[in-house]
């Protein structure tokens, strides 16, 4: 299942799900998609069923899309978990995870405009794939990871590097508003058989800048899960991004920076295509 939050023609935010091209409005059901994720399975199984049935749909060509989970309890990002990212970013190959934290106040959906911040002039891409956290778990073991996963989605982390690298503390630089893009939709697990083994890429107006695997991981996410969880409990709806793989803009010669005007084209196989245009902003 497909699910989506998405604004009609009055603005409102409501839950929905993708079907045969159109958004299927679960409000009857449910208040938000994040309600949908606290319900569990049961939850998946009455939005399926309401999804066949809802008489509420309208054309993709009708509505916004908006982060798919708008509100996240926490958004845990893993920084040089491809093993080529790390040797472009000239740092050190990590031995335990490097997570840092993006502020749910970033976040845009599919086709919401990636916004400059004038005080940055390294303004960078990050194609992710990431998953959602159905249920709590604290001090979980590695071997049930997937009990605790709900879906997957994909995440641009936008970085803004001169901040980002101005301290050692990457959270600032990372968490604009507009600076992480999710979407277009949260697919439920049971549509990925093996989130590890899905091609990942970004493009920039056709332009082909990043492309890798998930299986070059170098945490995977049951050590991500087992990891985390270790440390703080995690939340249903709490986002897990598992990192980026080479091709960023930092590590290009000469460096490659966004630029008002183009459109990035963030895709991770199963899940869709997160496509964002990117504009100047104050």
């Amino acid at each position: 299942m497909r699910l989506v939050t998405f604004a009609g023609s009055d603005g409102n935010p409501r839950p929905g799900a993708l079907l045969n091209n159109t958004a299927v409005d679960l409000s009857s059901r449910f208040r938000s998609i994040h309600s949908l994720v606290l319900g569990g399975e049961e939850a998946i199984r009455t939005a399926e069923d309401l999804a066949q049935s809802a008489s509420s749909r309208f054309s993709l060509d009708e509505v916004r899309l908006l982060a798919p989970i708008p509100d996240p309890p926490r958004i845990f990002c893993i920084g040089l978990n491809y093993r080529d990212h790390a040797v472009e970013s000239r740092m050190e190959v990590p031995k335990v995870p490097t997570v840092f934290l993006k502020l749910p106040t970033a976040l845009v959906g599919h086709g919401e405009a990636i916004r400059l911040p004038s005080i940055s002039s390294q303004p960078d891409y990050e194609v992710e794939f990431a998953c959602v956290i159905g249920r709590d778990g604290h001090r979980i073991a590695r071997e049930n990871w997937l009990d605790y996963v709900f879906g997957y989605t994909i995440l641009n982390d936008v970085s803004a590097r001169d901040v980002q690298l101005a301290t050692s503390q990457w959270v600032l630089g990372k968490s604009f508003p507009t600076f992480a893009p999710l979407g277009p939709a949260i697919v439920t697990k049971d549509e990925i058989p093996d989130p590890h083994a899905l091609d990942i890429r970004l493009s920039i107006d056709g332009e082909l800048l990043q492309h890798s695997n998930t299986q070059e991981l170098i945490f995977k996410l049951p050590d991500l899960i087992a990891y985390l969880s270790s440390i703080v409990p995690l939340l249903p709806g709490d986002i897990i991004s598992t990192g980026t793989p080479a091709g960023v803009g930092l590590g290009r010669t000469p460096q490659r920076w966004l630029k008002p005007g183009e459109t990035v084209t963030c895709e991770v196989a199963g899940l869709g295509q997160l496509v964002n245009p990117v504009v100047a902003g104050e």
